[in-house]
């Protein structure tokens, strides 16, 4: 049985973002391949707690591990299988400013220059769906101005091959180690190679489109599928779709944050939808069939003779899906009695006889629930 994330860092369920990452840092310290060479129960250790920091680090990760634990984030870590299944070059270039280069430098990584260039950087995109797209989900395909890699050098940077060399400085590891003798004896410090900024390579001829950075700003067009059941505000990641890294560095990610489009008719509240039917008298003391709105077109509803204003009338799963789970929201009517205010002299007359009729009198039984009760029942 997997291990809770919260016991794994030794945080409460409440802890803060920072305390989260104070955690994650004091026990992959401990567990750290360098501190621990060889020893593969330290190793599992400490992708253990590489994983449930990439959880508990996100806020959406988090909250849907607080509401369904670990199949609330199954496939959120690690490509379904967590952080076991990743190399450990991964977990450092994810999660490198965690460790600092003040004790195993580099950003973390115990053996090796960096991979290519700097990573690139994220980009934040915003896309509006409509109701209809958020009930049932759907695929989109947008243009996004961006950084890409250079076609001419294929992201090298360089003019040709011939252009790039090792560096003389670190020969090519992309990083500086130096030994100090300290009371705890003797300290290794490795630390990113100032020449080459941990390329392990430097430039002669650049590349000329690209001026060596081995990518240009351009457009890139990518594909979307959207889950059914986002909300306003609801950030999704895509991976490896934002700025292009430096040199063929890694690709930072695409986050695609949810915009909903403002329906004409209907009002979302969490996994419900509301809808406001507005009535004459007539209407509800002699009852009718009425046609409503719906996510996905019209609905017939019936509605009893004598109904009272303000009683909300439920059509159940026509409201949005959870992405979380297979719950499913209703669609909340609220009758609305719509008083008429220029009445002719014949409609007062009709007024003033029906007033002293023994049926027009208010009777509000004892068993009839009050507003608030009613507010509480629809939202249940």
């Amino acid at each position: 049985m997997k291990r809770d994330f919260y016991e794994i860092l030794g945080v409460q369920k409440n802890a803060s973002a920072d305390e989260i990452k104070k955690a994650y840092r004091k026990v992959a310290m401990q567990y750290h391949p360098d501190k621990n060479p060889g020893d593969k129960e330290a190793e599992e250790k400490f992708k253990a707690a590489a994983e449930a920091y990439e959880i508990l680090s996100n806020a959406d990760k988090k909250q849907r591990y607080d509401q369904y634990g670990h199949a609330g984030v199954s496939g959120a870590a690690g490509g379904g299988s967590g952080f076991g299944g990743m190399r450990m070059e991964d977990i450092f270039e994810n999660f490198g400013d965690v460790f600092g280069e003040s004790f195993f430098g580099g950003g973390g990584r115990s053996s090796g220059g960096r991979r290519g260039g700097n990573r690139g950087s994220n980009l934040r995109v915003k896309v509006k769906l409509n109701y209809e797209e958020i009930l049932k989900g759907t695929h989109k395909t947008i243009k996004v101005k961006k950084y890409v890699r250079c076609e001419t050098c294929a992201g090298a940077g360089a003019r040709d091959k011939s252009s790039v060399q090792n560096c003389s400085t670190c020969n090519g590891s992309g990083q500086v180690r130096r030994v100090q003798n300290t009371f705890l004896g003797q300290m290794q410090t490795v630390t990113t190679c100032p020449a080459c900024n941990g390329d392990g390579t430097q430039i002669l001829n650049k590349c000329t489109p690209c001026k060596g950075e081995g990518r240009v700003y351009g457009e890139d067009t990518i594909s979307l599928d959207i889950p059914a059941g986002v909300q306003e505000g609801m950030q999704l990641s895509v991976n490896g779709k934002g700025n292009a890294g430096e040199r063929n560095g890694q690709s930072g990610d695409l986050l695609v944050v949810i915009e909903e489009e403002k329906h004409t008719e209907l009002m979302r509240e969490g996994l419900n939808v509301l809808y406001e039917l507005n009535l004459s008298f007539p209407d509800v003391v002699m009852g009718l069939e009425a046609e409503v709105p719906t996510i996905t077109g019209k609905a017939k509803i019936k509605i009893p003779a004598g109904t009272q204003a303000g009683k909300i009338l439920r059509l159940k799963g026509k409201g949005f899906p959870s992405i979380n789970s297979y719950e499913k929201g209703d669609q909340l009517i609220n009758v609305n009695v719509w008083t008429p205010q220029n009445l002719s002299s014949e409609e007062k007359k009709v007024l003033d006889k029906l007033r002293e009729s023994p049926n027009f009198k208010p009777d509000v039984s004892k068993t009839d629930k009050s507003f608030f009760d009613k507010i509480r029942e629809a939202f249940s």
